[in-house]
């Protein structure tokens, strides 16, 4: 880890000195702080709205110190730095703190060997290519959901962390969540019998841009903003957050709130490294809402009026959602997970799951592997709906079977200098 660089070097500091300094109690670890040289540092790109409150959440850890973070729109990282270094100036003694850069260029602060790890909040058109870049430069990372704007974006990312060994929690927060967890628990240990459907309830598809052009406010760097996308004018109506609506940028509501639900979805199921084999697509007819089957004939639906995810079983049915989880007959939520039965991964604090991971370096309850399988049944299910025909898919090839036209869409070509190496 980059810490032991930065370890090292504090202490040649100390020892090659030729005047006396003063050390503050807050590098000494004083408030229950750990001192300097054991803090997790961290950058922050994109910190623009869940950015912006990721990073409130993670400058609160004492053990993590942030010192740098970069954003193209200058109001955003103007603020941030403001934020991080009011954090801290309220820790010191002096009561002024300035010690958090700030760059418009990601790469110059995935490239600082003094930053343990990133949060990553861009636009999802940006993740895969930030977070690999990190990844080559020994970062850890918590990359907001969804994980990747195609299918072989998130294998690409995949790849990386595995090959650079390091630590990624995708922003999937409801594995971290007590109702959502005991739901798959009870799924998992036979409480409903054998399952048959799910219903997962989140939005539909995005689709094509034709906003007209605007002027670009002063202070954001448009051109950087778009990136790998295909270029367009600027329109109020993509930045700060309506992109999620646009092909170019996000896949829609599907790949939003599908990244929380259908997550789940493949948790309860057991089915959290793997996929459907088969997306089918409502035609009017004889199939009423996006289909999707799974080899072991398990049958999930797109929509069906549940509150979030619905798993229905020969015996009963768990319904789960935030803040609510309901049974058929009641009494199946009644009992805590007993000995015996099945106990997931249990994780009460995303974020924080993330730093003890960072120390262990063991995977996360949402790792890059797992991000990669949930976003792709988002990506499946939005490709049946492009596509308006039914897709055969092998999971373990992560191909379309005798499909080159959908499997031309596994991936998108990136504009100008932006290429997706590992």
């Amino acid at each position: 880890m980059s810490s032991t660089t930065r370890r090292k070097f504090l202490k040649a500091a100390a020892a090659t000195a030729a005047a006396p300094y003063v050390i503050t109690s807050s590098a000494l670890g004083a408030n229950g702080r750990p001192p300097a040289s054991e803090r997790i540092t961290f950058g922050f790109i994109g910190i623009g709205g869940m950015g912006n409150g990721n990073m409130e959440s993670f400058i609160g850890f004492p053990e993590v110190q942030g010192i740098a973070v970069s954003d193209v729109d200058t109001n955003h990282r103007n603020a941030a730095q403001a934020k991080v270094e009011k954090q801290y100036s309220n820790e010191k003694e002096s009561g002024n703190y300035k010690g958090c850069d700030a760059y418009v260029d990601f790469r110059e602060l995935t490239a600082r060997t003094d930053i343990d790890a990133v949060m990553i909040a861009t636009p999802d058109h940006w993740h895969a290519l930030t977070a690999i870049d990190a990844a080559k430069n020994g970062k850890d990372i918590y990359c907001e959901k969804p994980m990747s704007l195609t299918i072989g974006e998130g294998r690409a990312m995949v790849n990386a962390v595995r090959r650079y060994g390091r630590v990624l929690q995708v922003g999937s927060q409801q594995r971290s969540s007590s109702n959502f967890r005991f739901a798959c628990e009870m799924v998992q240990s036979g409480r409903i019998g054998k399952v048959h459907s799910v219903y997962v309830s989140v939005g539909g598809p995005s689709g094509d841009c034709y906003l007209s052009a605007q002027p670009v406010p002063e202070g954001l760097d448009w051109d950087r903003w778009i990136g790998p996308a295909p270029w367009r004018p600027y329109n109020k109506g993509l930045h700060p957050f309506s992109w999620r609506s646009y092909r170019d940028f996000s896949g829609g509501g599907m790949t939003d709130w599908g990244a929380h639900h259908f997550d789940i979805a493949q948790w309860g199921l057991g089915m959290q490294y793997t996929g459907p084999v088969e997306i089918l697509p409502p035609d009017g007819k004889d199939v009423k809402l996006l289909t999707y089957k799974y080899a072991n004939g398990v049958t999930m639906y797109h929509g069906g009026g549940s509150k979030g995810v619905k798993f229905v079983g020969s015996d009963g049915w768990v319904e789960v959602a935030r803040g609510y989880l309901k049974t058929f007959p009641e009494n199946l939520m009644a009992t805590p997970t007993q000995p015996g039965e099945v106990h997931l991964y249990e994780s009460n604090n995303h974020r924080g799951n993330l730093l003890d991971c960072i120390r262990s370096r063991k995977k996360t309850i949402c790792d890059v592997e797992i991000g990669c399988r949930s976003v792709s049944v988002c990506h499946l299910g939005n490709l049946a709906y492009w596509l308006k025909r039914p897709l055969k898919w092998n999971p373990d090839k992560e191909e379309f079977l005798n499909d080159p036209e959908a499997n031309r869409w596994l991936d998108r070509p990136k504009r100008g200098e932006w290429k997706l190496e590992v």
